[in-house]
Order: C-alpha cells, then sequence, then structure tokens
C-alpha cells in the first residue's frame, strides 16, 4: 500500500524521531510510506494534489491537530497518532479541539502511547469507533432514529410526542432531561445511578433499571400497566413543580448574587 505519513519533522525531535521509526515499521512490513513535514503542505489543495500525484492509498499522521486536519476530506482512508501538544496544548484552544474532534470522527484508528494519554483523549472525545458502531446499529434497527441536536421547543414537542424517555447514563449530577419529561408529563426510565435516584423515587416518580434486562422489564411493565404509567407521570409532574421551580430558582441565584455585593470587609 502506498501511504502518505504527515508529521511535523523538525530535526533532533523526539517528533522526528518517532516518525522515522513508525516509517521504518510500516516499510518493513512491505509499503511505501512517504514521510512528509506538515509544515511543507499548509493547505487542503495541496494534500489533495500530492495524494492524486503520487497515487497514495491511505495516510497516517503524527499529531491530531497539525497533521490530522490535513487528511480530512480527501476520499482516502487514514489513521493518527496522537501527541503530547494534541492533548497538552491544543485541547485547551476552542478551535483546535472542535477540530481534533472532527479529525477523530473521520479516523479509522488512533494511537495513543500511554494509559493516560488514551483516558485524557477519552474525556474530551466521545469515542468515534463506538459512534460509528451504534450510527451502523441504528441503521440496521426498525424503529429506532437517530436524532442529533436540535433546538429545545422542537426537542420537547418531539418529547411529548413520546411514550417515554429513557435516561441510560451512567453518571450524572441532576439530569435536566428527567427534570423536561416529568415537566412535560412524560414517563421517565432511567439508570439506577445515585444522580437519577437522587430525582426519581422508583415506581413513585418515575422507574430505575440496573441492567438492559431489567429495563426492557420495566418498559414491558409501564406499556401494559396504565394506572402505574398515570400515577408516575402525576407525581413527577408535582415533584419538579414543588422542588425545581424555576421561578424559586431564580430568585434563589438573584438572592445569592445579592451577597456579593460591597466591598472585602464591609
Amino acid at each position: 500500500m502506498r501511504l502518505l505519513f504527515l508529521a511535523v519533522l523538525r530535526r533532533h525531535t523526539g517528533n522526528a524521531v518517532t516518525a522515522e521509526r513508525v516509517r521504518d515499521h510500516l516499510e518493513a512490513a512491505g509499503h511505501v510510506c512517504l514521510l512528509k513535514d506538515a509544515c511543507d503542505l499548509e493547505s487542503s489543495s495541496e494534500i489533495s494534489r500530492f495524494i492524486k500525484a503520487e497515487n497514495l492509498e491511505a495516510a497516517l499522521a503524527l499529531h491530531l491537530y497539525r497533521g490530522g486536519r490535513l487528511l480530512r476530506g480527501h476520499g482516502i482512508p487514514f489513521g493518527i497518532i496522537f501527541g503530547g501538544t494534541d492533548l497538552n496544548e491544543d485541547v485547551n484552544h476552542r478551535e483546535k479541539n472542535e477540530v481534533m474532534g472532527k479529525v477523530l470522527e473521520e479516523a479509522r484508528f488512533a494511537v495513543a502511547f500511554t494509559e493516560s494519554m488514551k483516558e485524557t483523549a477519552q474525556t474530551q472525545w466521545v469515542d468515534p469507533v463506538f459512534t460509528r458502531e451504534v450510527q451502523a446499529r441504528v441503521k440496521r434497527t426498525a424503529g429506532v432514529r437517530l436524532l442529533g441536536e436540535m433546538p429545545q421547543e422542537d426537542l420537547h414537542a418531539a418529547l411529548k410526542n413520546c411514550f417515554a424517555m429513557v435516561n441510560s447514563s451512567v453518571s450524572e449530577g441532576m439530569s435536566a432531561a428527567i427534570l423536561e419529561a416529568m415537566d412535560l408529563e412524560v414517563p421517565v426510565l432511567a439508570r439506577n445511578i445515585p444522580g437519577n435516584a437522587a430525582v426519581v423515587k422508583h415506581e413513585v416518580t418515575g422507574l430505575l433499571f440496573s441492567d438492559p434486562q431489567e429495563f426492557a422489564q420495566l418498559a414491558k411493565r409501564l406499556v401494559r400497566d396504565p394506572a402505574l404509567e398515570k400515577k408516575i407521570v402525576a407525581n413527577g409532574r408535582e415533584y419538579v413543580r414543588r422542588y425545581h421551580s424555576w421561578q424559586a430558582e431564580r430568585d434563589t441565584y438573584q438572592h445569592l448574587v445579592r451577597t456579593l455585593e460591597g466591598g472585602v470587609g464591609e
């Protein structure tokens, strides 16, 4: 396979040494690997011309931002290798962070040299491989649709037409989605984690499940038991009105901010 390998190749740097080592690995497997300095190919059009001129079939980049961003949109598969600058510096810049997330969505694979680097990346961006698996499974499953972001008014309109709202998060503080569903009189099924259990009282304001099997059991029960649905909808609505009033929240924050008035020591 003919490969393009992009890296920042300042002489006698760790990046250059790493890039040359990886190139040697690939060429030892019989691939043709053209190692190029990302600084010499700054535009997408230059990359496109180079790919066509050299009849390249795939690509690799060392550094998600410095190299990976140049490989997007050329119609050839590519993988990336995380660099320290990606996760220690560029990740803290909003625009670069967004670009790196888009690169990961297109990349076939991503390599992290240490477990720490892997964990840092996973906290910043949803695993794109997992995302693609979910999207593929949704396409194969009848009756399931994967929706992107939408304005709150549209989301609420869609939610009102749903039989139930499911929260399967493994970590929550206080789920706004659960509170919104309760306020809209939509039954809630939520994973039994501390954040959800603090809002949903099982069989009172909603239903809590611990595993997929229990979820399926409770969902079927909700379908078959209109009295249970009516009860948790009414209780959920009353819970939100009593403990999560918009006006009460506004008054509380306004009061707290007033305590900040005046100088230090006054």
